[in-house]
């Protein structure tokens, strides 16, 4: 019971991190413009996140410290601040991208616009933050977020061609990128899909989740059982996300500019009820999102800066990390405030997160490999050369990115 419980942080870690606002987006833009020819993408970033998650997870299990803690260590203040900067500044832009997408969620709900739900949402992600435990924060969000099978649903309701859907997503394998799309365009967003997939923020708060919950080395067992089932699940709802999407917004030349139009096709498949639910799915895993991103804030800046952080300790323990998370969601606030559009902020957000990648992974890499933290719990040969061979696609996609951004005007 203990074990299944644990997969709460798993569960919750592919909610808000893999199915956050930037997939759900991502997702739907490209089901809508390139079919299932970019699901290839989703299954490298899901075994790319699981290679390093369970290197993280493991080092944190081992060593009882946070990953972030043993970077700054390791590798020094210099190398620490350029993984910090990096991974700072892109956590604060998908922090700003998930509050937009709660608002967004609650105005599916409501109709109220969601220039008046931004301030809300970000109230209402620090009251939790405040004053809900670690445990309950995961299992209630995790578990709500879980609403987002009613994407699965919708595909099967929807009957798709089944042999249709498999020779598209195996074309670009056999014929190259759709003739439909420019091969710029369709890398473009390949790399987006990527960067949503392998958000820097997720590993830094599985890691420092693992802290929270007193994981010891006995726990590593524990780690790998969350990374193998949480990840790949939130791979699988991804998938349905743009399944769906290419079965009812692709035929009808419907490109994705609004949250309500990634919920369109569960709509037509199965009527209000399964809209509703999926609403509540949308909803969970924004705020979740939002959690993982504005507590990755604080968790980052603290270990780096050595102060005392966690909700295990009362805010008076840890009043410079509380005090720093309050600031990340006012300046996630004052940017939405400026009528920026939320969608296009997430866009450019899992873009510039590919950006990011070779300084959040790199610096694991090196510290899953020194024996001074990890003893005999070291990488073995078949992790290593994963995290080699991701490196090398992770340096590739963060080369590219800008470059196509400009090329394809950011996938017009």
């Amino acid at each position: 019971m203990k074990r299944l419980l644990g997969l709460a942080l798993g569960v919750l870690t592919a909610i808000g991190g893999f199915v956050d606002i930037g997939d759900l987006v991502t997702g739907s833009v490209v089901g809508s413009r390139f079919g299932t020819s970019l699901v290839w993408v989703v299954v490298v970033g899901v075994v790319g996140i699981c290679v390093f998650a369970q290197m993280s997870g493991r080092v944190t299990a081992v060593s009882g410290r946070a990953t972030f803690e043993i970077i700054r260590e390791r590798l020094g203040p210099r190398a620490a601040l350029a993984n910090l900067s990096a991974s700072f500044l892109i956590n604060l832009l998908t922090l700003t991208a998930e509050i937009g997408g709660i608002a967004l969620a609650l105005q599916l709900a409501s109709g109220i616009a969601p220039m008046l739900w931004i301030p809300v949402a970000a109230v209402a992600v620090w009251i939790v933050i405040w004053r809900v435990k670690f445990s309950i924060l995961e299992n209630v969000t995790g578990l709500l977020g879980l609403a987002l099978v009613g994407f699965a649903v919708a595909v099967f309701l929807l009957a798709p061609n089944w042999d249709q859907l498999v020779q598209q997503a195996v074309s670009p394998f056999l014929h190259g990128p759709p003739t439909s799309e420019s091969a710029a365009t369709y890398w473009y967003y390949a790399i987006a899909l990527f960067g949503a997939a392998m958000t820097p923020y997720e590993v830094f708060f599985f890691s420092s989740g693992a802290v929270e919950e007193h994981w010891g080395p006995g726990d590593v067992s524990q780690s790998r059982l969350n990374v193998m089932v949480g990840f790949p699940l939130g791979g699988l709802l991804s998938i349905a996300i743009a399944v769906s999407a290419t079965l009812v917004l692709l035929p009808r030349g419907i490109e994705v500019s609004h949250l309500s139009q990634v919920v369109l096709p569960v709509a037509e498949a199965g009527g209000p009820v399964l809209l509703i639910i999926v609403i509540l799915g949308v909803f969970a895993a924004t705020f979740g999102a939002a959690l993982e991103t504005t507590l990755s804030s604080g968790y980052t800046i603290a270990q780096f800066s050595g102060w005392s952080w966690g909700k295990f300790r009362a805010p008076a323990k840890a009043a410079r990390f509380h005090v720093l998370m309050i600031v990340c969601l006012l300046v996630g606030v004052g940017v939405l405030m400026t009528g920026v559009d939320p969608v296009e902020v997430t866009e450019f957000s899992v873009v510039f997160s590919a950006v990011a990648l070779p300084l959040t992974y790199l610096p694991i890499l090196i510290v899953a490999n020194d024996p001074q933290y990890m003893g005999d719990q070291v990488n073995g040969r078949l992790t290593n050369a994963l995290g080699v061979v991701f490196l090398g696609i992770i340096l590739v996609a963060a080369v590219a990115a800008i470059p196509l951004m400009f090329i394809t005007k950011a996938g017009a």
